[in-house]
């Protein structure tokens, strides 16, 4: 009898601390993915003259703050608005990738300036200058960035013309936008390197990083986010969102990316169902293609707008 109650208390205390394990080591993974602070993963060296001169560039730009509320959490949202040199109708919406913000979108800001059109770009909740305590991965933003385009044809008119345009985390977002309900307005997508779903680049993330499977962590961290963020990240797939867009897009990718693994733009490109380009640029890791190919980006991203603005 004493041999029974030894075991059945010790299967007890070995599933408590199982759960105690589990429920700390979700703690942990959600304050290392979820929550906005220095990440130790990422890439943060001394950023490169390309990318210094384009903040010096940002910095004197002729450039209006707007503000807005998030479409869910009452945040109070922030953004620059960047206008053309020469008045024009033509915005472009970008989206600025993980623990960014907007001026980290110096270069396409700059870029996209260049070729003649204002610039929106937003910091997304818990980033920049924005509130929030969480990061929402492009999912629910993708709600803010529909209230960022009617902000712009509410301000500049019913003429407008709208493309988006995202890196990263933010290429995912431009990607889920497209995938809802848009005004006419919005002609266009440009995707940077965006992941093709959050469960797909958070468990590959969890293989890369720690060598775990997606059991139980994957499993046990989206409960937490969906308790404290509000939101469900297995939700949050691209290839679902470009099924329903009848939006024209071109999607970018480095042929060397391991941060969003390559083969997830070939995913992105056959899951959509409009007019679509794709450029694998050879040599580029994560978001480098611009500045490894400004010319050709350049040339490319003016060509495939050029094709959809109505003239």
């Amino acid at each position: 009898m004493k041999k029974k109650r030894w075991l059945k208390w010790s299967l007890i205390s070995v599933v408590i601390l199982i759960v105690i394990g589990v429920f700390g080591a979700t703690l942990y993974m959600y304050q290392y993915a979820f929550v906005p602070g220095q990440k130790s993963f990422l890439n943060n060296g001394k950023p490169s003259k390309f990318y210094r001169d384009n903040q010096k560039w940002l910095a004197k730009a002729n450039k209006v703050k707007w503000y807005q509320k998030s479409a869910t959490d009452d945040l109070k949202l922030d953004a620059i608005y960047v206008p053309a040199a020469k008045k024009t109708t033509k915005t472009i919406v970008v989206a600025h990738g993980y623990m960014g913000y907007k001026e980290d979108m110096a270069r396409y800001i700059h870029l996209y300036h260049d070729l003649g059109y204002n610039v929106l770009a937003p910091d997304d909740r818990g980033s920049g200058e924005s509130e929030g305590d969480y990061i929402g991965y492009g999912w629910p933003d993708r709600l803010d960035y529909v209230k960022w385009i009617k902000q712009v044809i509410a301000k500049n008119g019913q003429d407008s013309q709208i493309a988006l345009f995202g890196v990263s985390m933010g290429g995912a977002t431009v990607m889920y936008t497209a995938g809802e309900k848009l005004p006419k307005q919005v002609k266009a997508v440009i995707e940077d390197c965006g992941y093709s779903s959050i469960s797909g680049e958070l468990a590959y993330q969890l293989n890369d990083l720690f060598g775990l499977p997606k059991f139980p962590l994957f499993y046990t961290t989206n409960l937490m986010a969906r308790v404290r963020a509000g939101y469900n990240f297995s939700e949050g797939d691209a290839t679902k969102s470009l099924a329903k867009s009848k939006l024209p897009i071109m999607l970018i990718h480095g042929a060397k990316d391991k941060f969003v693994p390559t083969k997830m733009v070939y995913e992105n490109y056959k899951a959509a169902n409009a007019p679509k380009q794709l450029w694998v640029v050879p040599d580029a890791g994560h978001g480098e293609a611009l500045a490894k190919q400004p010319t050709a980006y350049r040339n490319k991203v003016a060509k495939f707008l050029d094709q959809y603005w109505e003239k």
